[in-house]
């Protein structure tokens, strides 16, 4: 069976500008696949490309096995697409709006109330469903898109720095909500925050500068970029009872001390090594 997201040798120039150069990556089915990288590393142009609303210049992207060239619309069908920037409509009640969403997504008449109340108890919309979308917080519209992804049932989610804006409970609850979708549903996360990807993610893909540097386990990739560690320490003291004091630390792993006494001055150098 194919990966869900299969991306490869992807690039996307804008005259003399490349946004993005041979990337490639996949996002296996049922998993949570973070895409890291700073404000203007090339997440968003790489998820416009993978929802079919801009074309690559060059590469290959497959959704679920389908060219997103040639079979744009399809591919739309199986995915859920939360923006950057939410669009909405402001002056429709949040039940209204998602009614009217799961129609144009072709949900079935018969299914629509049963989809809308699922969707509305997933993302914890209970207590607004009745209010006009203008009036509440970016958090609550920000659930509002989600429940809007998921109305149609998409065997794939795509998210574009979807806790941005958010304030520190939100951002918690919206992370919560993604990992509670995740469970049935392929996520690609999009963010340029490296303890988002940590606590959701299963895998992540870094890009920087429009081009793939890594993909790992957010475990793995902490580990690479820790490595080894070198602190340079002074004291004052008995050379003896400091020496045996950093032999004691516990905590840190592969201590070494190396220690100089000009003028009753302690000089000690600490290697930290990662020990796994």
């Amino acid at each position: 069976m194919s990966a869900a997201i299969e991306v490869s040798n992807l690039t996307k120039r804008y005259g003399a500008v490349t946004a993005l150069n041979r990337i490639s990556f996949q996002v296996e089915r049922g998993e949570i696949m973070g895409f890291l990288g700073p404000n203007g590393a090339g997440k968003t142009t790489t998820l416009r490309i993978l929802t079919g609303l801009i074309e690559p210049t060059e590469g290959l992207v497959r959704v679920e096995g389908m060219d997103v060239t040639n079979h744009p619309v399809e591919v739309r069908r199986r995915i859920g697409y939360l923006p950057e920037n939410v669009s909405l409509y402001p002056e429709l009640r949040v039940e209204e709006y998602l009614s009217y969403r799961a129609a144009i997504k072709g949900v079935p008449r018969s299914q629509r109330r049963p989809r809308l109340e699922e969707v509305v108890q997933r993302c914890a919309l209970g207590d607004v469903r009745r209010r006009i979308i203008g009036r509440l917080s970016k958090g609550y519209r920000q659930r509002v898109g989600l429940a809007d992804c998921l109305i149609g049932q998409p065997s794939i989610l795509i998210l574009d720095e979807p806790t941005v804006g958010l304030d520190p409970h939100q951002i918690r609850q919206t992370r919560e909500l993604i990992k509670d979708v995740g469970r049935q549903t392929t996520v690609l996360l999009s963010t340029h925050i490296l303890p988002e990807v940590e606590m959701i993610c299963d895998r992540v893909a870094i890009i920087d500068h429009g081009a793939i540097v890594a993909v790992d386990s957010p475990e793995n990739l902490r580990r690479a970029m820790t490595g080894t560690q070198v602190v340079h320490v002074e004291l004052r003291g008995d050379s003896q009872a400091i020496e045996q004091a950093v032999a004691q630390v516990r905590s840190i792993p592969g201590v070494q001390a190396e220690i100089r006494i000009p003028l009753e001055e302690v000089f000690i150098r600490l290697t930290t090594k990662d020990t796994e």
